[in-house]
């Protein structure tokens, strides 16, 4: 076990674990921070999606002892009011079936408007890939992208 500090959120945290546990389980076991959903374990179906310093990751394959001084923002971060365009979006558009896909798809999708902030359909279809959702919400998906870019 050793000792980490980490930003999640804007916030400091001191959480004392090993240093390969993956950034997911920190922010589920440590932190509380329970939005960001475990899918796979290795990094395939995006359900962990984070940011780290504003970029797109899987948290379930990033060891705590890489962070650093790296900023992390999860679903929770994201607004504190659930007001982000992106999830402004996601409500307009009626995405959520089941819902457990989500946090890691809106996660995904406003890293891609943070980086492009009017991307075509293709780029849209790239940056969502591997965003797994069972339900196949892919039409709402990428028509919530399209409608956050709008409201950017």
């Amino acid at each position: 076990m050793a000792n980490f500090n980490i930003s999640v959120n804007g916030k400091k945290h001191e959480v004392d674990v090993d240093p390969d546990t993956p950034v997911l389980w920190v922010l589920r076991d440590n932190l509380d921070l329970v939005g960001t959903k475990y899918g796979c374990g290795i990094a395939q179906c995006g359900a962990c999606t984070v940011h780290i310093d504003g970029v797109a990751v899987r948290s379930c394959s990033i060891p705590v002892a890489s962070v650093g001084k790296k900023k992390i923002t999860t679903i929770e971060g994201l607004s504190e009011d659930g007001t982000h365009p992106v999830q402004e979006a996601w409500k307009k558009e009626d995405v959520p079936q089941c819902g457990y896909c989500q946090a890691g798809q809106i996660m995904n999708a406003a890293s891609l408007l943070a980086k492009n902030a009017s991307p075509s359909d293709d780029e849209i279809q790239e940056a969502m890939n591997g965003n797994i959702c069972r339900c196949a919400t892919y039409l709402k998906i990428h028509a919530a992208v399209k409608t956050a870019s709008s409201l950017l």
